[in-house]
Order: C-alpha cells, then sequence, then structure tokens
C-alpha cells in the first residue's frame, strides 16, 4: 500500500438507510475503513481518534449541517488539512461552488449509484495526489 492511498474515510450521514448502502458500497466494494457518524457533533467527537483521511459527508442534516460540521472540523489541529467530499442532492451549479467555497475537493449527486460510489471516491482522491 502506498503512503497516498486511501483507506480511512470518516462519512458524516444523518439518515440511517443512506449510512447502510454507503458502508457497503465503501468497505464491501470499495474496501476502505469507514467511521460512521449520524451527526456533526459525533463526527467532532471521533474524528481525531479515527484520524481519517477523508471526509465524506452529508450536507443538510439537523442540528450542525454539513459545512458548519467541515468548518468546526477544520479547527481540530490534526484534520485542518483533511481533504473532504459533500454529498447532496443540492447538485446546481452555484449551489455546488458554494460548497467548494466552503472548503471540499468535490461534491457527489445524490442519489449516489452504490456500485461505483467507492471507484468516484478513489478517482477523486487520485486527481489529488497526482
Amino acid at each position: 500500500m502506498s503512503s497516498n492511498e486511501l483507506r480511512r474515510i470518516l462519512f458524516v450521514e444523518d439518515e440511517a438507510d443512506i449510512q447502510a448502502v454507503a458502508q457497503v458500497a465503501l468497505e464491501g466494494v470499495g474496501g476502505f475503513t469507514v467511521k460512521i457518524c449520524s451527526s456533526g457533533e459525533e463526527a467532532l467527537q471521533s474524528a481525531e481518534a479515527f484520524a481519517p483521511q477523508l471526509i465524506l459527508s452529508d450536507v443538510m442534516m439537523p442540528g450542525m449541517d454539513g459545512p458548519t460540521t467541515l468548518a468546526a472540523l477544520r479547527r481540530l489541529p490534526a484534520l485542518a488539512d483533511t481533504p473532504a467530499i459533500f454529498m447532496t442532492a443540492k447538485v446546481q451549479p452555484q449551489e455546488v461552488e458554494q460548497l467548494r467555497t466552503d472548503g471540499v475537493i468535490e461534491v457527489i449527486a445524490k442519489p449516489f449509484d452504490p456500485m461505483t460510489l467507492a471507484q468516484q471516491i478513489k478517482d477523486i482522491w487520485q486527481r489529488r495526489h497526482v
């Protein structure tokens, strides 16, 4: 395994059914180690100990939304530079541009294809680490 190979993903998503489908897609198909957090607050409590290489987060969540969660995670020194991807149904060009302004490297549209999600994330990771 090369030092820049993606293995550990922190997944922040409040919907249990989406958590389950994405977990199968990322762990079963992609071979990643995934830590699922059901809220921004939970992500803040467990992210540093998990030491993710990538943050994958929903945008619309009760309490702390995705951009607020990402901003809070960025204030933790260990996660200040961890790349992040948002998954959202809000994929109008101006919405995607705003999310990129919030600091993500890519936006994946929901509903996502469970059979291609892991490869999509690997491709995004590779483009960033070439």
